[in-house]
């Protein structure tokens, strides 16, 4: 970084500055500049600016006049009377990156000739604020997403890097090795098919590969030959509530799950072909944020449980920074329903609040009623969480079929909703969203007790 020096002389005076060249410094560090002078003249003033909006305007930050000052304090002289040079610094004790940009010492000294003249020379700096990242996230695009399991489809890893300046340098590794990714400058067509490069076929068969991976579900192809949804692979058992228990379950859990892993004729075990693409945003403090998209055709055989790293260099880290994700099906979902004992009239809420696994990227959820339609009338629902509004006596013992899935695979999970009698509603009175009837319905049950016993009489 180099600074300007402009010498004056005149009628045998002389001054010449220049203020001492930094390297680019970190955002919260302490930064001193220095504004050396030579001259052989006597001091008139001394101040100090920072230049912004491109030169146009200069905010004074420091100022001193001999006139009115006596303290030189910030000076230091090192040669004769005659001949001196002196020194003027600023001190930002916490620099920010706001602080980026130019700063010049100007500096006006008396001529020896005449007392009413003064020499003005200047010098200036450009002050370079680097910012490492304040932050790192590993996200998938497009999500969530359903798994398809007769075509192929494109999947796209994003992460976001913010808060650098400059911006950072942003690579992928795959399972701990670089990925060797195609650079792309322009984002790829929504509807673009599988992805392909000409560089040399490299085999992925030396993964291990677990057998659960690509074993096909029997029962699973038998019930869609019959046009059916299986319920479970294996036959299902039902878990009958303990008598003796004070508090009755509402559900009957059906614990088995049946993962759909069926890959077709388009799943080849090589190693599929990345594309990297990079945007820059600049924010408004001068800071950048960087998005790196990784995009390559999914083949959910191989990249199950793969390992992807993003990471992150940048001149002010010492370090790389990192963020990682595991490409995971979801696996065994847990269902929690409130209340734990429904009775008639009430509202039932069916969630799944967790995994038997880790599950990335997020899936999607699809609600059922097995062999009828859901309560609304609705042949399904999509969401994490199914509602029942005033649960009617006719769905006890109705099953529920939840399943969810995400690129990598799917799963499902059936629970049996046991509904008990509401002793606040006398059985018979429930309308069919099982809330009971109006005074109407009162009244009809006196008539009909009336009748009866005029006949008997």
């Amino acid at each position: 970084m180099q600074a300007d020096s402009l010498p004056s002389e005149l009628h045998g005076s002389y001054l010449t500055v220049n203020i001492e060249p930094l390297p680019p410094v970190v955002a919260g560090d302490a930064v001193t500049l220095k504004c050396n002078f030579k001259t052989d003249g006597r001091m008139r003033e001394i101040v100090w600016y920072r230049v912004t909006d491109g030169g146009t305007i200069k905010q004074k930050i420091f100022t001193f006049d001999a006139m009115f000052s006596t303290n030189f304090s910030h000076m230091e002289s090192y040669r004769r009377r005659e001949d001196l040079v002196y020194q003027s610094t600023v001190r930002l004790p916490e620099v920010r990156v706001s602080d980026n940009g130019p700063y010049e010492c100007h500096v006006g000294i008396y001529d020896r000739a005449t007392r009413e003249k003064v020499v003005l020379a200047s010098g200036n700096i450009f002050l370079n604020v680097m910012a490492p990242p304040t932050s790192i996230e590993v996200v998938a695009a497009d999500t969530p997403a359903p798994f398809s399991r007769y075509q192929a489809q494109n999947f796209t890893l994003v992460c976001i890097v913010s808060g650098g300046k400059p911006a950072p340098t942003v690579y992928f590794k795959r399972d701990g090795e670089p990925i060797d990714a195609v650079p792309l400058l322009e984002p790829l067509a929504a509807s673009s098919g599988p992805l392909q490069d000409s560089r040399p076929f490299r085999s992925l068969l030396h993964r291990d590969l677990d057998d659960t991976k690509v074993q096909r579900s029997l029962s699973l192809l038998d019930a869609e030959t019959r046009g059916g949804r299986p319920s479970t692979e294996r036959p299902s058992r039902s878990l009958t509530p303990d008598p003796s228990s004070v508090i009755q379950p509402t559900t009957e859990s059906i614990p088995e799950t049946v993962v759909s892993r069926e890959f077709p004729r388009w799943v080849h075990s090589s190693e599929p072909v990345y594309f990297l693409r990079h945007s820059h945003t600049p924010g408004s403090d001068g800071t950048v944020e960087v998005r790196a998209l990784l995009t390559w055709t999914l083949n959910p055989q191989i990249d199950n449980e793969a390992l992807f790293s993003c990471e992150v260099k940048h001149p002010a880290l010492s370090m790389p920074m990192q963020a990682e994700v595991t490409l995971v099906a979801p696996k065994g979902p847990k269902i929690m329903m409130t209340p734990s004992r429904a009775r008639v009239g009430d509202t039932v809420r069916i969630l799944v609040h967790g995994f038997q696994n880790e599950v990335f990227p997020e899936p999607m959820f699809t609600w059922t009623r097995v062999g009828s339609r859901l309560l609304d009338g609705s042949a399904e629902f999509d969401g994490k969480e199914l509602v029942l509004e005033r649960v009617p006596a006719e769905l006890n013992g109705s099953m529920y079929r939840c399943m969810a899935q995400n690129p990598l695979g799917s799963t499902d999970t059936h629970t049996r909703l046991i509904v008990f009698e509401n002793p606040n509603i006398p059985r018979g009175t429930e309308d069919s969203n099982g809330s009971a009837s109006g005074p109407a319905g009162v009244r009809l049950t006196l008539v009909l007790a009336l009748t009866v016993v005029l006949e008997l009489t």
